[in-house]
This record gives structure tokens, C-alpha cells and sequence, in this order.
């Protein structure tokens, strides 16, 4: 089990420094892309208040798993720095920094983390099993999260907070997580990660 400050030492490692996985271009290319397929997944919305139902997740799970925890969580990392400097890249098309620090903002700053999370983990282990747990894990960050910030700047309650911003939402993440996981699973049977690694 690796400890805290080598998790910390292999997220910070440059990308130039990286022998064992593609080169800095490819690299560049698997982060932007899943950047930009967590903008499109904030497009295919379904209305719902105060927190819609969007495909968001469902992309930083896989971002987690085919990039690895530093890879995967600079995508989302990107993800956010667009949306805040004004690019309409979350649900509804809508931007800046107040959406961040709005009702949704907790469910948003949770997706590097959960990416980083889910990264590490499915590197840990194999199997359809192990990789449900893992994006289960990623999940319930970016609930608490959302949960917490939901509560803190807009319910000021926690049983409505958690009634709207984590119960909600099951059914929809469980079929998200279900996809994600056999999609990893049926991909990683060739390419573990993105950019595959160098044999």
C-alpha cells in the first residue's frame, strides 16, 4: 500500500518525466478529451432543481480510470479552471465562478478528487468487481461533496440537503456506474490506460 507522500510524489511527477506511458502530446491529448467530454456531459441534462440530473460523472469516473490519478484529476482540474475563466462548459451552458460557489459548486470541485481516487485504485486491483467498488468510492466523494455545499450555501438543512443532493440522485448514478465499469472493464482488457502503456 503506498503511503500519503508517495500518492502525493507520483501526482506531482511531471508528465516529462513519465517513461513508462506515452509522450507529453499524447498525454496533453487524453486530458484535454476528457475535459471536454465532461463539458458535453454537462450538456445532456435532465432538469431538476436545486441540482439537475447531467452525464458529467459518468466521464470523470472513466477519466480516473484510463488516465491514472494525475492524468485523470488534471483533466477535471482543466475542466474547472475553463468553466470558471468563462467557458459555458457546465450544465445549462452556464460559467464563472459563481456556479462553482453555488448549490452545484460541491459536486463540482469533487470531480479532480474523485478522478484522483478512482485512478489510484483501479491500478491497485483487477477485475469488474474491483473497478464497480473503485467508481462507487469516486461516487460517494462527489456526493459528500455535493451534499455538504448544497446544505452549507443554499438548504441549510441537512435532511433536505441530503433528500436533494445525494438520495436523488441513486438511480441515475447507479446506471452511470454500471456503464462506466463495463466500459473500463471490456477497454482494459488492451488498453489499461490512456495513452497505453509502452511494452
Amino acid at each position: 500500500m503506498q503511503t500519503p507522500e508517495k500518492l502525493l510524489q507520483a501526482w506531482a511527477m511531471p508528465i516529462v518525466s513519465d517513461s513508462t506511458r506515452g509522450g507529453v502530446a499524447a498525454q496533453a491529448f487524453w486530458i484535454v478529451f476528457f475535459s471536454v467530454l465532461t463539458a458535453v456531459g454537462a450538456r445532456v441534462e435532465i432538469p431538476q432543481e436545486p441540482v439537475p440530473y447531467t452525464l458529467q460523472t459518468f466521464f470523470v469516473l472513466l477519466a480516473g480510470a484510463f488516465l491514472g490519478m494525475r492524468n485523470g484529476s488534471l483533466s477535471q482540474f482543466a475542466y474547472l479552471v475553463a468553466g470558471a475563466a468563462g467557458a459555458p462548459v457546465f450544465a445549462g451552458g452556464d460559467a464563472g465562478l459563481a456556479r462553482l460557489l453555488g448549490p452545484s459548486g460541491g459536486y463540482l470541485f469533487a470531480f479532480p478528487v474523485a478522478a484522483f481516487l478512482v485512478g489510484w485504485l483501479v491500478q491497485q486491483r483487477r477485475g469488474l468487481v474491483w473497478t464497480l467498488l473503485s467508481m462507487a468510492v469516486g461516487l460517494l466523494v462527489i456526493f459528500v461533496f455535493g451534499t455538504v455545499q448544497l446544505n452549507v450555501v443554499y438548504l441549510h438543512d441537512w435532511r433536505a440537503a441530503i433528500q436533494s443532493g445525494f438520495l436523488i440522485f441513486s438511480w441515475w448514478d447507479l446506471l452511470k456506474l454500471g456503464a462506466a465499469a463495463m466500459i473500463y472493464g471490456q477497454f482494459a482488457r488492451r488498453w489499461s490506460t490512456l495513452p497505453p502503456e509502452k511494452r
